[in-house]
C-alpha cells in the first residue's frame, strides 16, 4: 500500500511512520515545508502530485487555547486544508483518512459519546475540527473520520510529559479531576489508522465517523496519579483533585471526552485499547522509570 501522509513530526504522525515501516507500508510523510496547511491549495496539489491508494491527514491546529485568538487560521489549518485534501483525493478516486477530537462535544460525565450524538464544541478548536468533519465528508465519499481523545505518548507535548517534567521533587500537584475521558496512546492510534488504511486498500473500507480512544474512563486527575505511581519515583506527588473552576484556561474544556468505541470494532474489528500498558511503556521510553 502506498500513502501520502500529512503530517511528520506530531505525535501520531511519528508514530504512524513507527508502524508502517513495522507493517511494510510505503508512506510519504509531508511537513510543513512540503504543504502548509495554512495553504489548502498547497495541500491540494501535493494530493493531486502523489501516486498513492490513500491520503491520510494526521497534521493539525492543536493549540487549543491559542485558537481562541487565532480563530481565521485555526479555521483554515482544521477545517479548509483537510477539505481541499478530500477534494483533490476524491477527483482522483482516492480514499481519506481524517483525524478528529473528542472537543466536538460538550456536556457533563454521563454515558460515552456515540458518533451520532449531537455535537456542540465550547470552543474554537473542536468547532474548527467539527468544520473539517462536515468539509471532508462533504468532499469525498470514500472517509473515514476518527475522533480520539487525550492523546499520550513519548514525545511531542502531552500530559504524560507534562506531569513528568514538573511533577518531580514535588510534594503536591493540583490536577483538575472533574473532566473525564480516555487516555489514548499514539501508537494504539497509528496502528488503528493503517489498520483501516488497510482495509481500504483492500475494498472493504467502510465509510463514516468512528470514535477511538482508550479505557478505562478517567479524570486527569486519576491519569496524573496513575503516572506518578508508574514513574518509579521513590516520592511521588500527591495528586489534589480541583475542579475545573480553580483552573481556568483560555478555553472552554468538555467534562465529558468519553467516546463509546463499538462502532469502530464492528467496521474494523478494531478493539478499545487499554492505556494502562501504554502508560507504562511510554514512560519507560522517556526515561523516567528511575528516580
Amino acid at each position: 500500500m502506498r500513502a501520502l501522509v500529512f503530517g511528520e513530526s506530531g505525535q501520531i504522525a511519528r508514530e504512524l511512520a513507527r508502524v508502517a515501516a513495522e507493517r511494510g507500508i510505503e508512506a510519504r510523510f509531508l511537513a510543513r515545508a512540503d504543504a502548509d496547511l495554512a495553504d489548502p491549495e498547497a495541500c491540494a496539489r501535493a494530493v493531486r502530485a502523489a501516486d498513492v491508494e490513500i491520503v491520510l491527514n494526521a497534521a493539525a491546529w492543536t493549540e487549543v487555547d491559542r485558537a481562541e485568538d487565532e480563530p481565521a487560521l485555526a479555521e483554515t489549518v482544521n477545517a479548509a486544508a483537510p477539505g481541499a485534501m478530500a477534494a483533490a483525493a476524491a477527483a482522483r478516486g482516492v480514499p481519506i483518512l481524517h483525524i478528529s477530537t473528542d472537543y466536538v462535544f460538550e456536556g457533563e460525565p454521563g454515558r460515552p459519546w456515540r458518533e451520532d450524538d449531537h455535537t456542540h464544541p465550547l470552543n474554537v478548536y473542536g468547532a474548527t475540527k467539527l468544520a473539517g468533519e462536515r468539509l471532508v465528508a462533504a468532499q469525498n465519499p470514500d472517509h473515514a473520520i476518527l475522533r480520539t481523545a487525550w492523546v499520550f505518548s513519548a514525545h511531542g507535548r502531552n500530559f504524560v510529559r507534562t506531569m513528568l517534567a514538573v511533577g518531580r521533587g514535588r510534594e503536591a500537584m493540583r490536577v483538575v479531576d472533574d473532566q473525564c475521558g480516555g487516555p489514548t496512546w499514539a501508537g494504539d492510534i497509528a496502528t488503528a489508522l493503517w489498520t483501516i488504511a488497510e482495509a481500504w486498500a483492500a475494498g472493504e473500507g467502510r465509510a463514516g465517523v468512528f470514535h477511538y480512544a482508550g479505557a478505562p474512563a478517567v479524570s486527569w486527575a486519576g491519569f496524573a496519579t496513575a503516572i506518578f505511581a508508574r514513574s518509579g519515583w521513590s516520592t511521588p506527588p500527591e495528586v489534589v483533585p480541583i475542579a475545573s473552576s480553580e483552573w481556568p484556561t483560555r478555553a472552554a474544556r468538555p467534562k465529558n471526552s468519553v467516546l463509546d468505541c463499538a462502532a469502530i470494532a464492528e467496521a474494523y474489528g478494531i478493539a478499545q485499547p487499554d492505556w494502562r500498558p501504554a502508560l507504562a511503556r511510554v514512560i519507560a521510553e522517556i526515561g523516567e522509570t528511575t528516580g
